[in-house]
């Protein structure tokens, strides 16, 4: 199994990579190109765990990056602070290896100690996979916006779920 561990900035090219690769090849994050190293920089360096902004790792015995776990905030307005969003992206040889189920569970454990009490997340349907692992670590289906995003030529849904933290539970 993996060591799973805070992002340091040596990850950054690896976690970049990882989520380039999703951009140019899935609907998984509806962004339709890599984000820029200064964005990676400037997340990693937001990171506290007091606002549940976190960046986890899962690095192989050789230090090789698998995948990465992050959680921040969800929507730019004050009343939104108890809640964080969260995503989790694998390299491509690292998915269903349960390398995404240990990283995640390791997030919640650290957001579950945290003075936060709700987290979301958005899943870009269809995605199997990523909808049981959302289940199996407690989050509910509160609802689908509909055609939301438009990617590779098409519209997307978005499943929206939502998980409660720590003593919220």
């Amino acid at each position: 199994m993996p060591y799973l561990r805070d992002a340091e900035y040596a990850d950054l090219p690896a976690v970049e990579a990882i989520h380039a690769e999703a951009a140019r090849s899935s609907a998984a994050t509806f962004d339709e190109v890599g984000r820029p190293a200064a964005w990676w920089r400037a997340t990693l360096e937001s990171c506290d765990f007091e606002k549940g902004h976190l960046l986890l790792v899962a690095v192989s015995g050789d230090g090789t990056v698998l995948g990465y776990a992050k959680s921040g905030q969800f929507r730019d307005k004050a009343a939104y602070r108890t809640t964080c969003e969260t995503s989790i992206y694998l390299g491509t040889d690292h998915r269903g290896s349960g390398v995404g189920g240990a990283l995640y569970r390791e997030l919640f454990a650290r957001l579950d100690r945290g003075p936060l009490r709700l987290a979301v997340a958005g899943v870009t349907q269809p995605n199997v996979a990523s909808d049981r692992l959302h289940r199996a670590l407690g989050f509910e289906e509160v609802g689908t916006f509909t055609g939301v995003g438009t990617k590779f030529g098409r519209p997307w849904d978005v499943r929206w779920y939502q998980r409660m933290l720590g003593g919220s539970r």
